[in-house]
């Protein structure tokens, strides 16, 4: 039996319904499984550090802003990457970001860490 991929997100995902037909046409003609599976690698990549949405953006600086970060949503979804909206970060931007970790990372602390 084949293993379904779990980079595999449908485009009606990526639309809202009340979109013009173009924004759908561009839904459907997007290769968004290759692109998730690009911004998780990135993300493992930081292993138990972690890494906020600055670091990855500097990390994929080939690919736009909104390709990279519109990927975040999905691969939460899935449960591939975690946000612990407790942990933050400042860089660039000087304001507070999340820190992100892929599943394979995270560790939740306890009142004993």
């Amino acid at each position: 039996m084949e293993q379904p991929d779990i980079f595999d997100t449908p485009a009606y995902k990526l639309v809202r319904n009340e979109d013009p037909n173009t924004s759908h046409e561009a839904a459907e003609s997007l290769n968004v499984n290759r692109m998730e599976k690009i911004v998780y690698e990135c993300i493992d990549a930081f292993g138990s550090n972690g890494c906020i949405s600055d670091d990855v953006l500097g990390m994929l600086h080939d690919y736009g802003y909104s390709t990279v970060t519109a990927r975040y949503k999905q691969l939460k979804e899935k449960g591939l990457v975690i946000v612990d909206h407790r942990k933050r970060r400042s860089f660039k931007s000087g304001r507070n970001q999340l820190i992100m970790w892929s599943k394979n990372y995270y560790r939740e602390e306890t009142d004993n860490d």
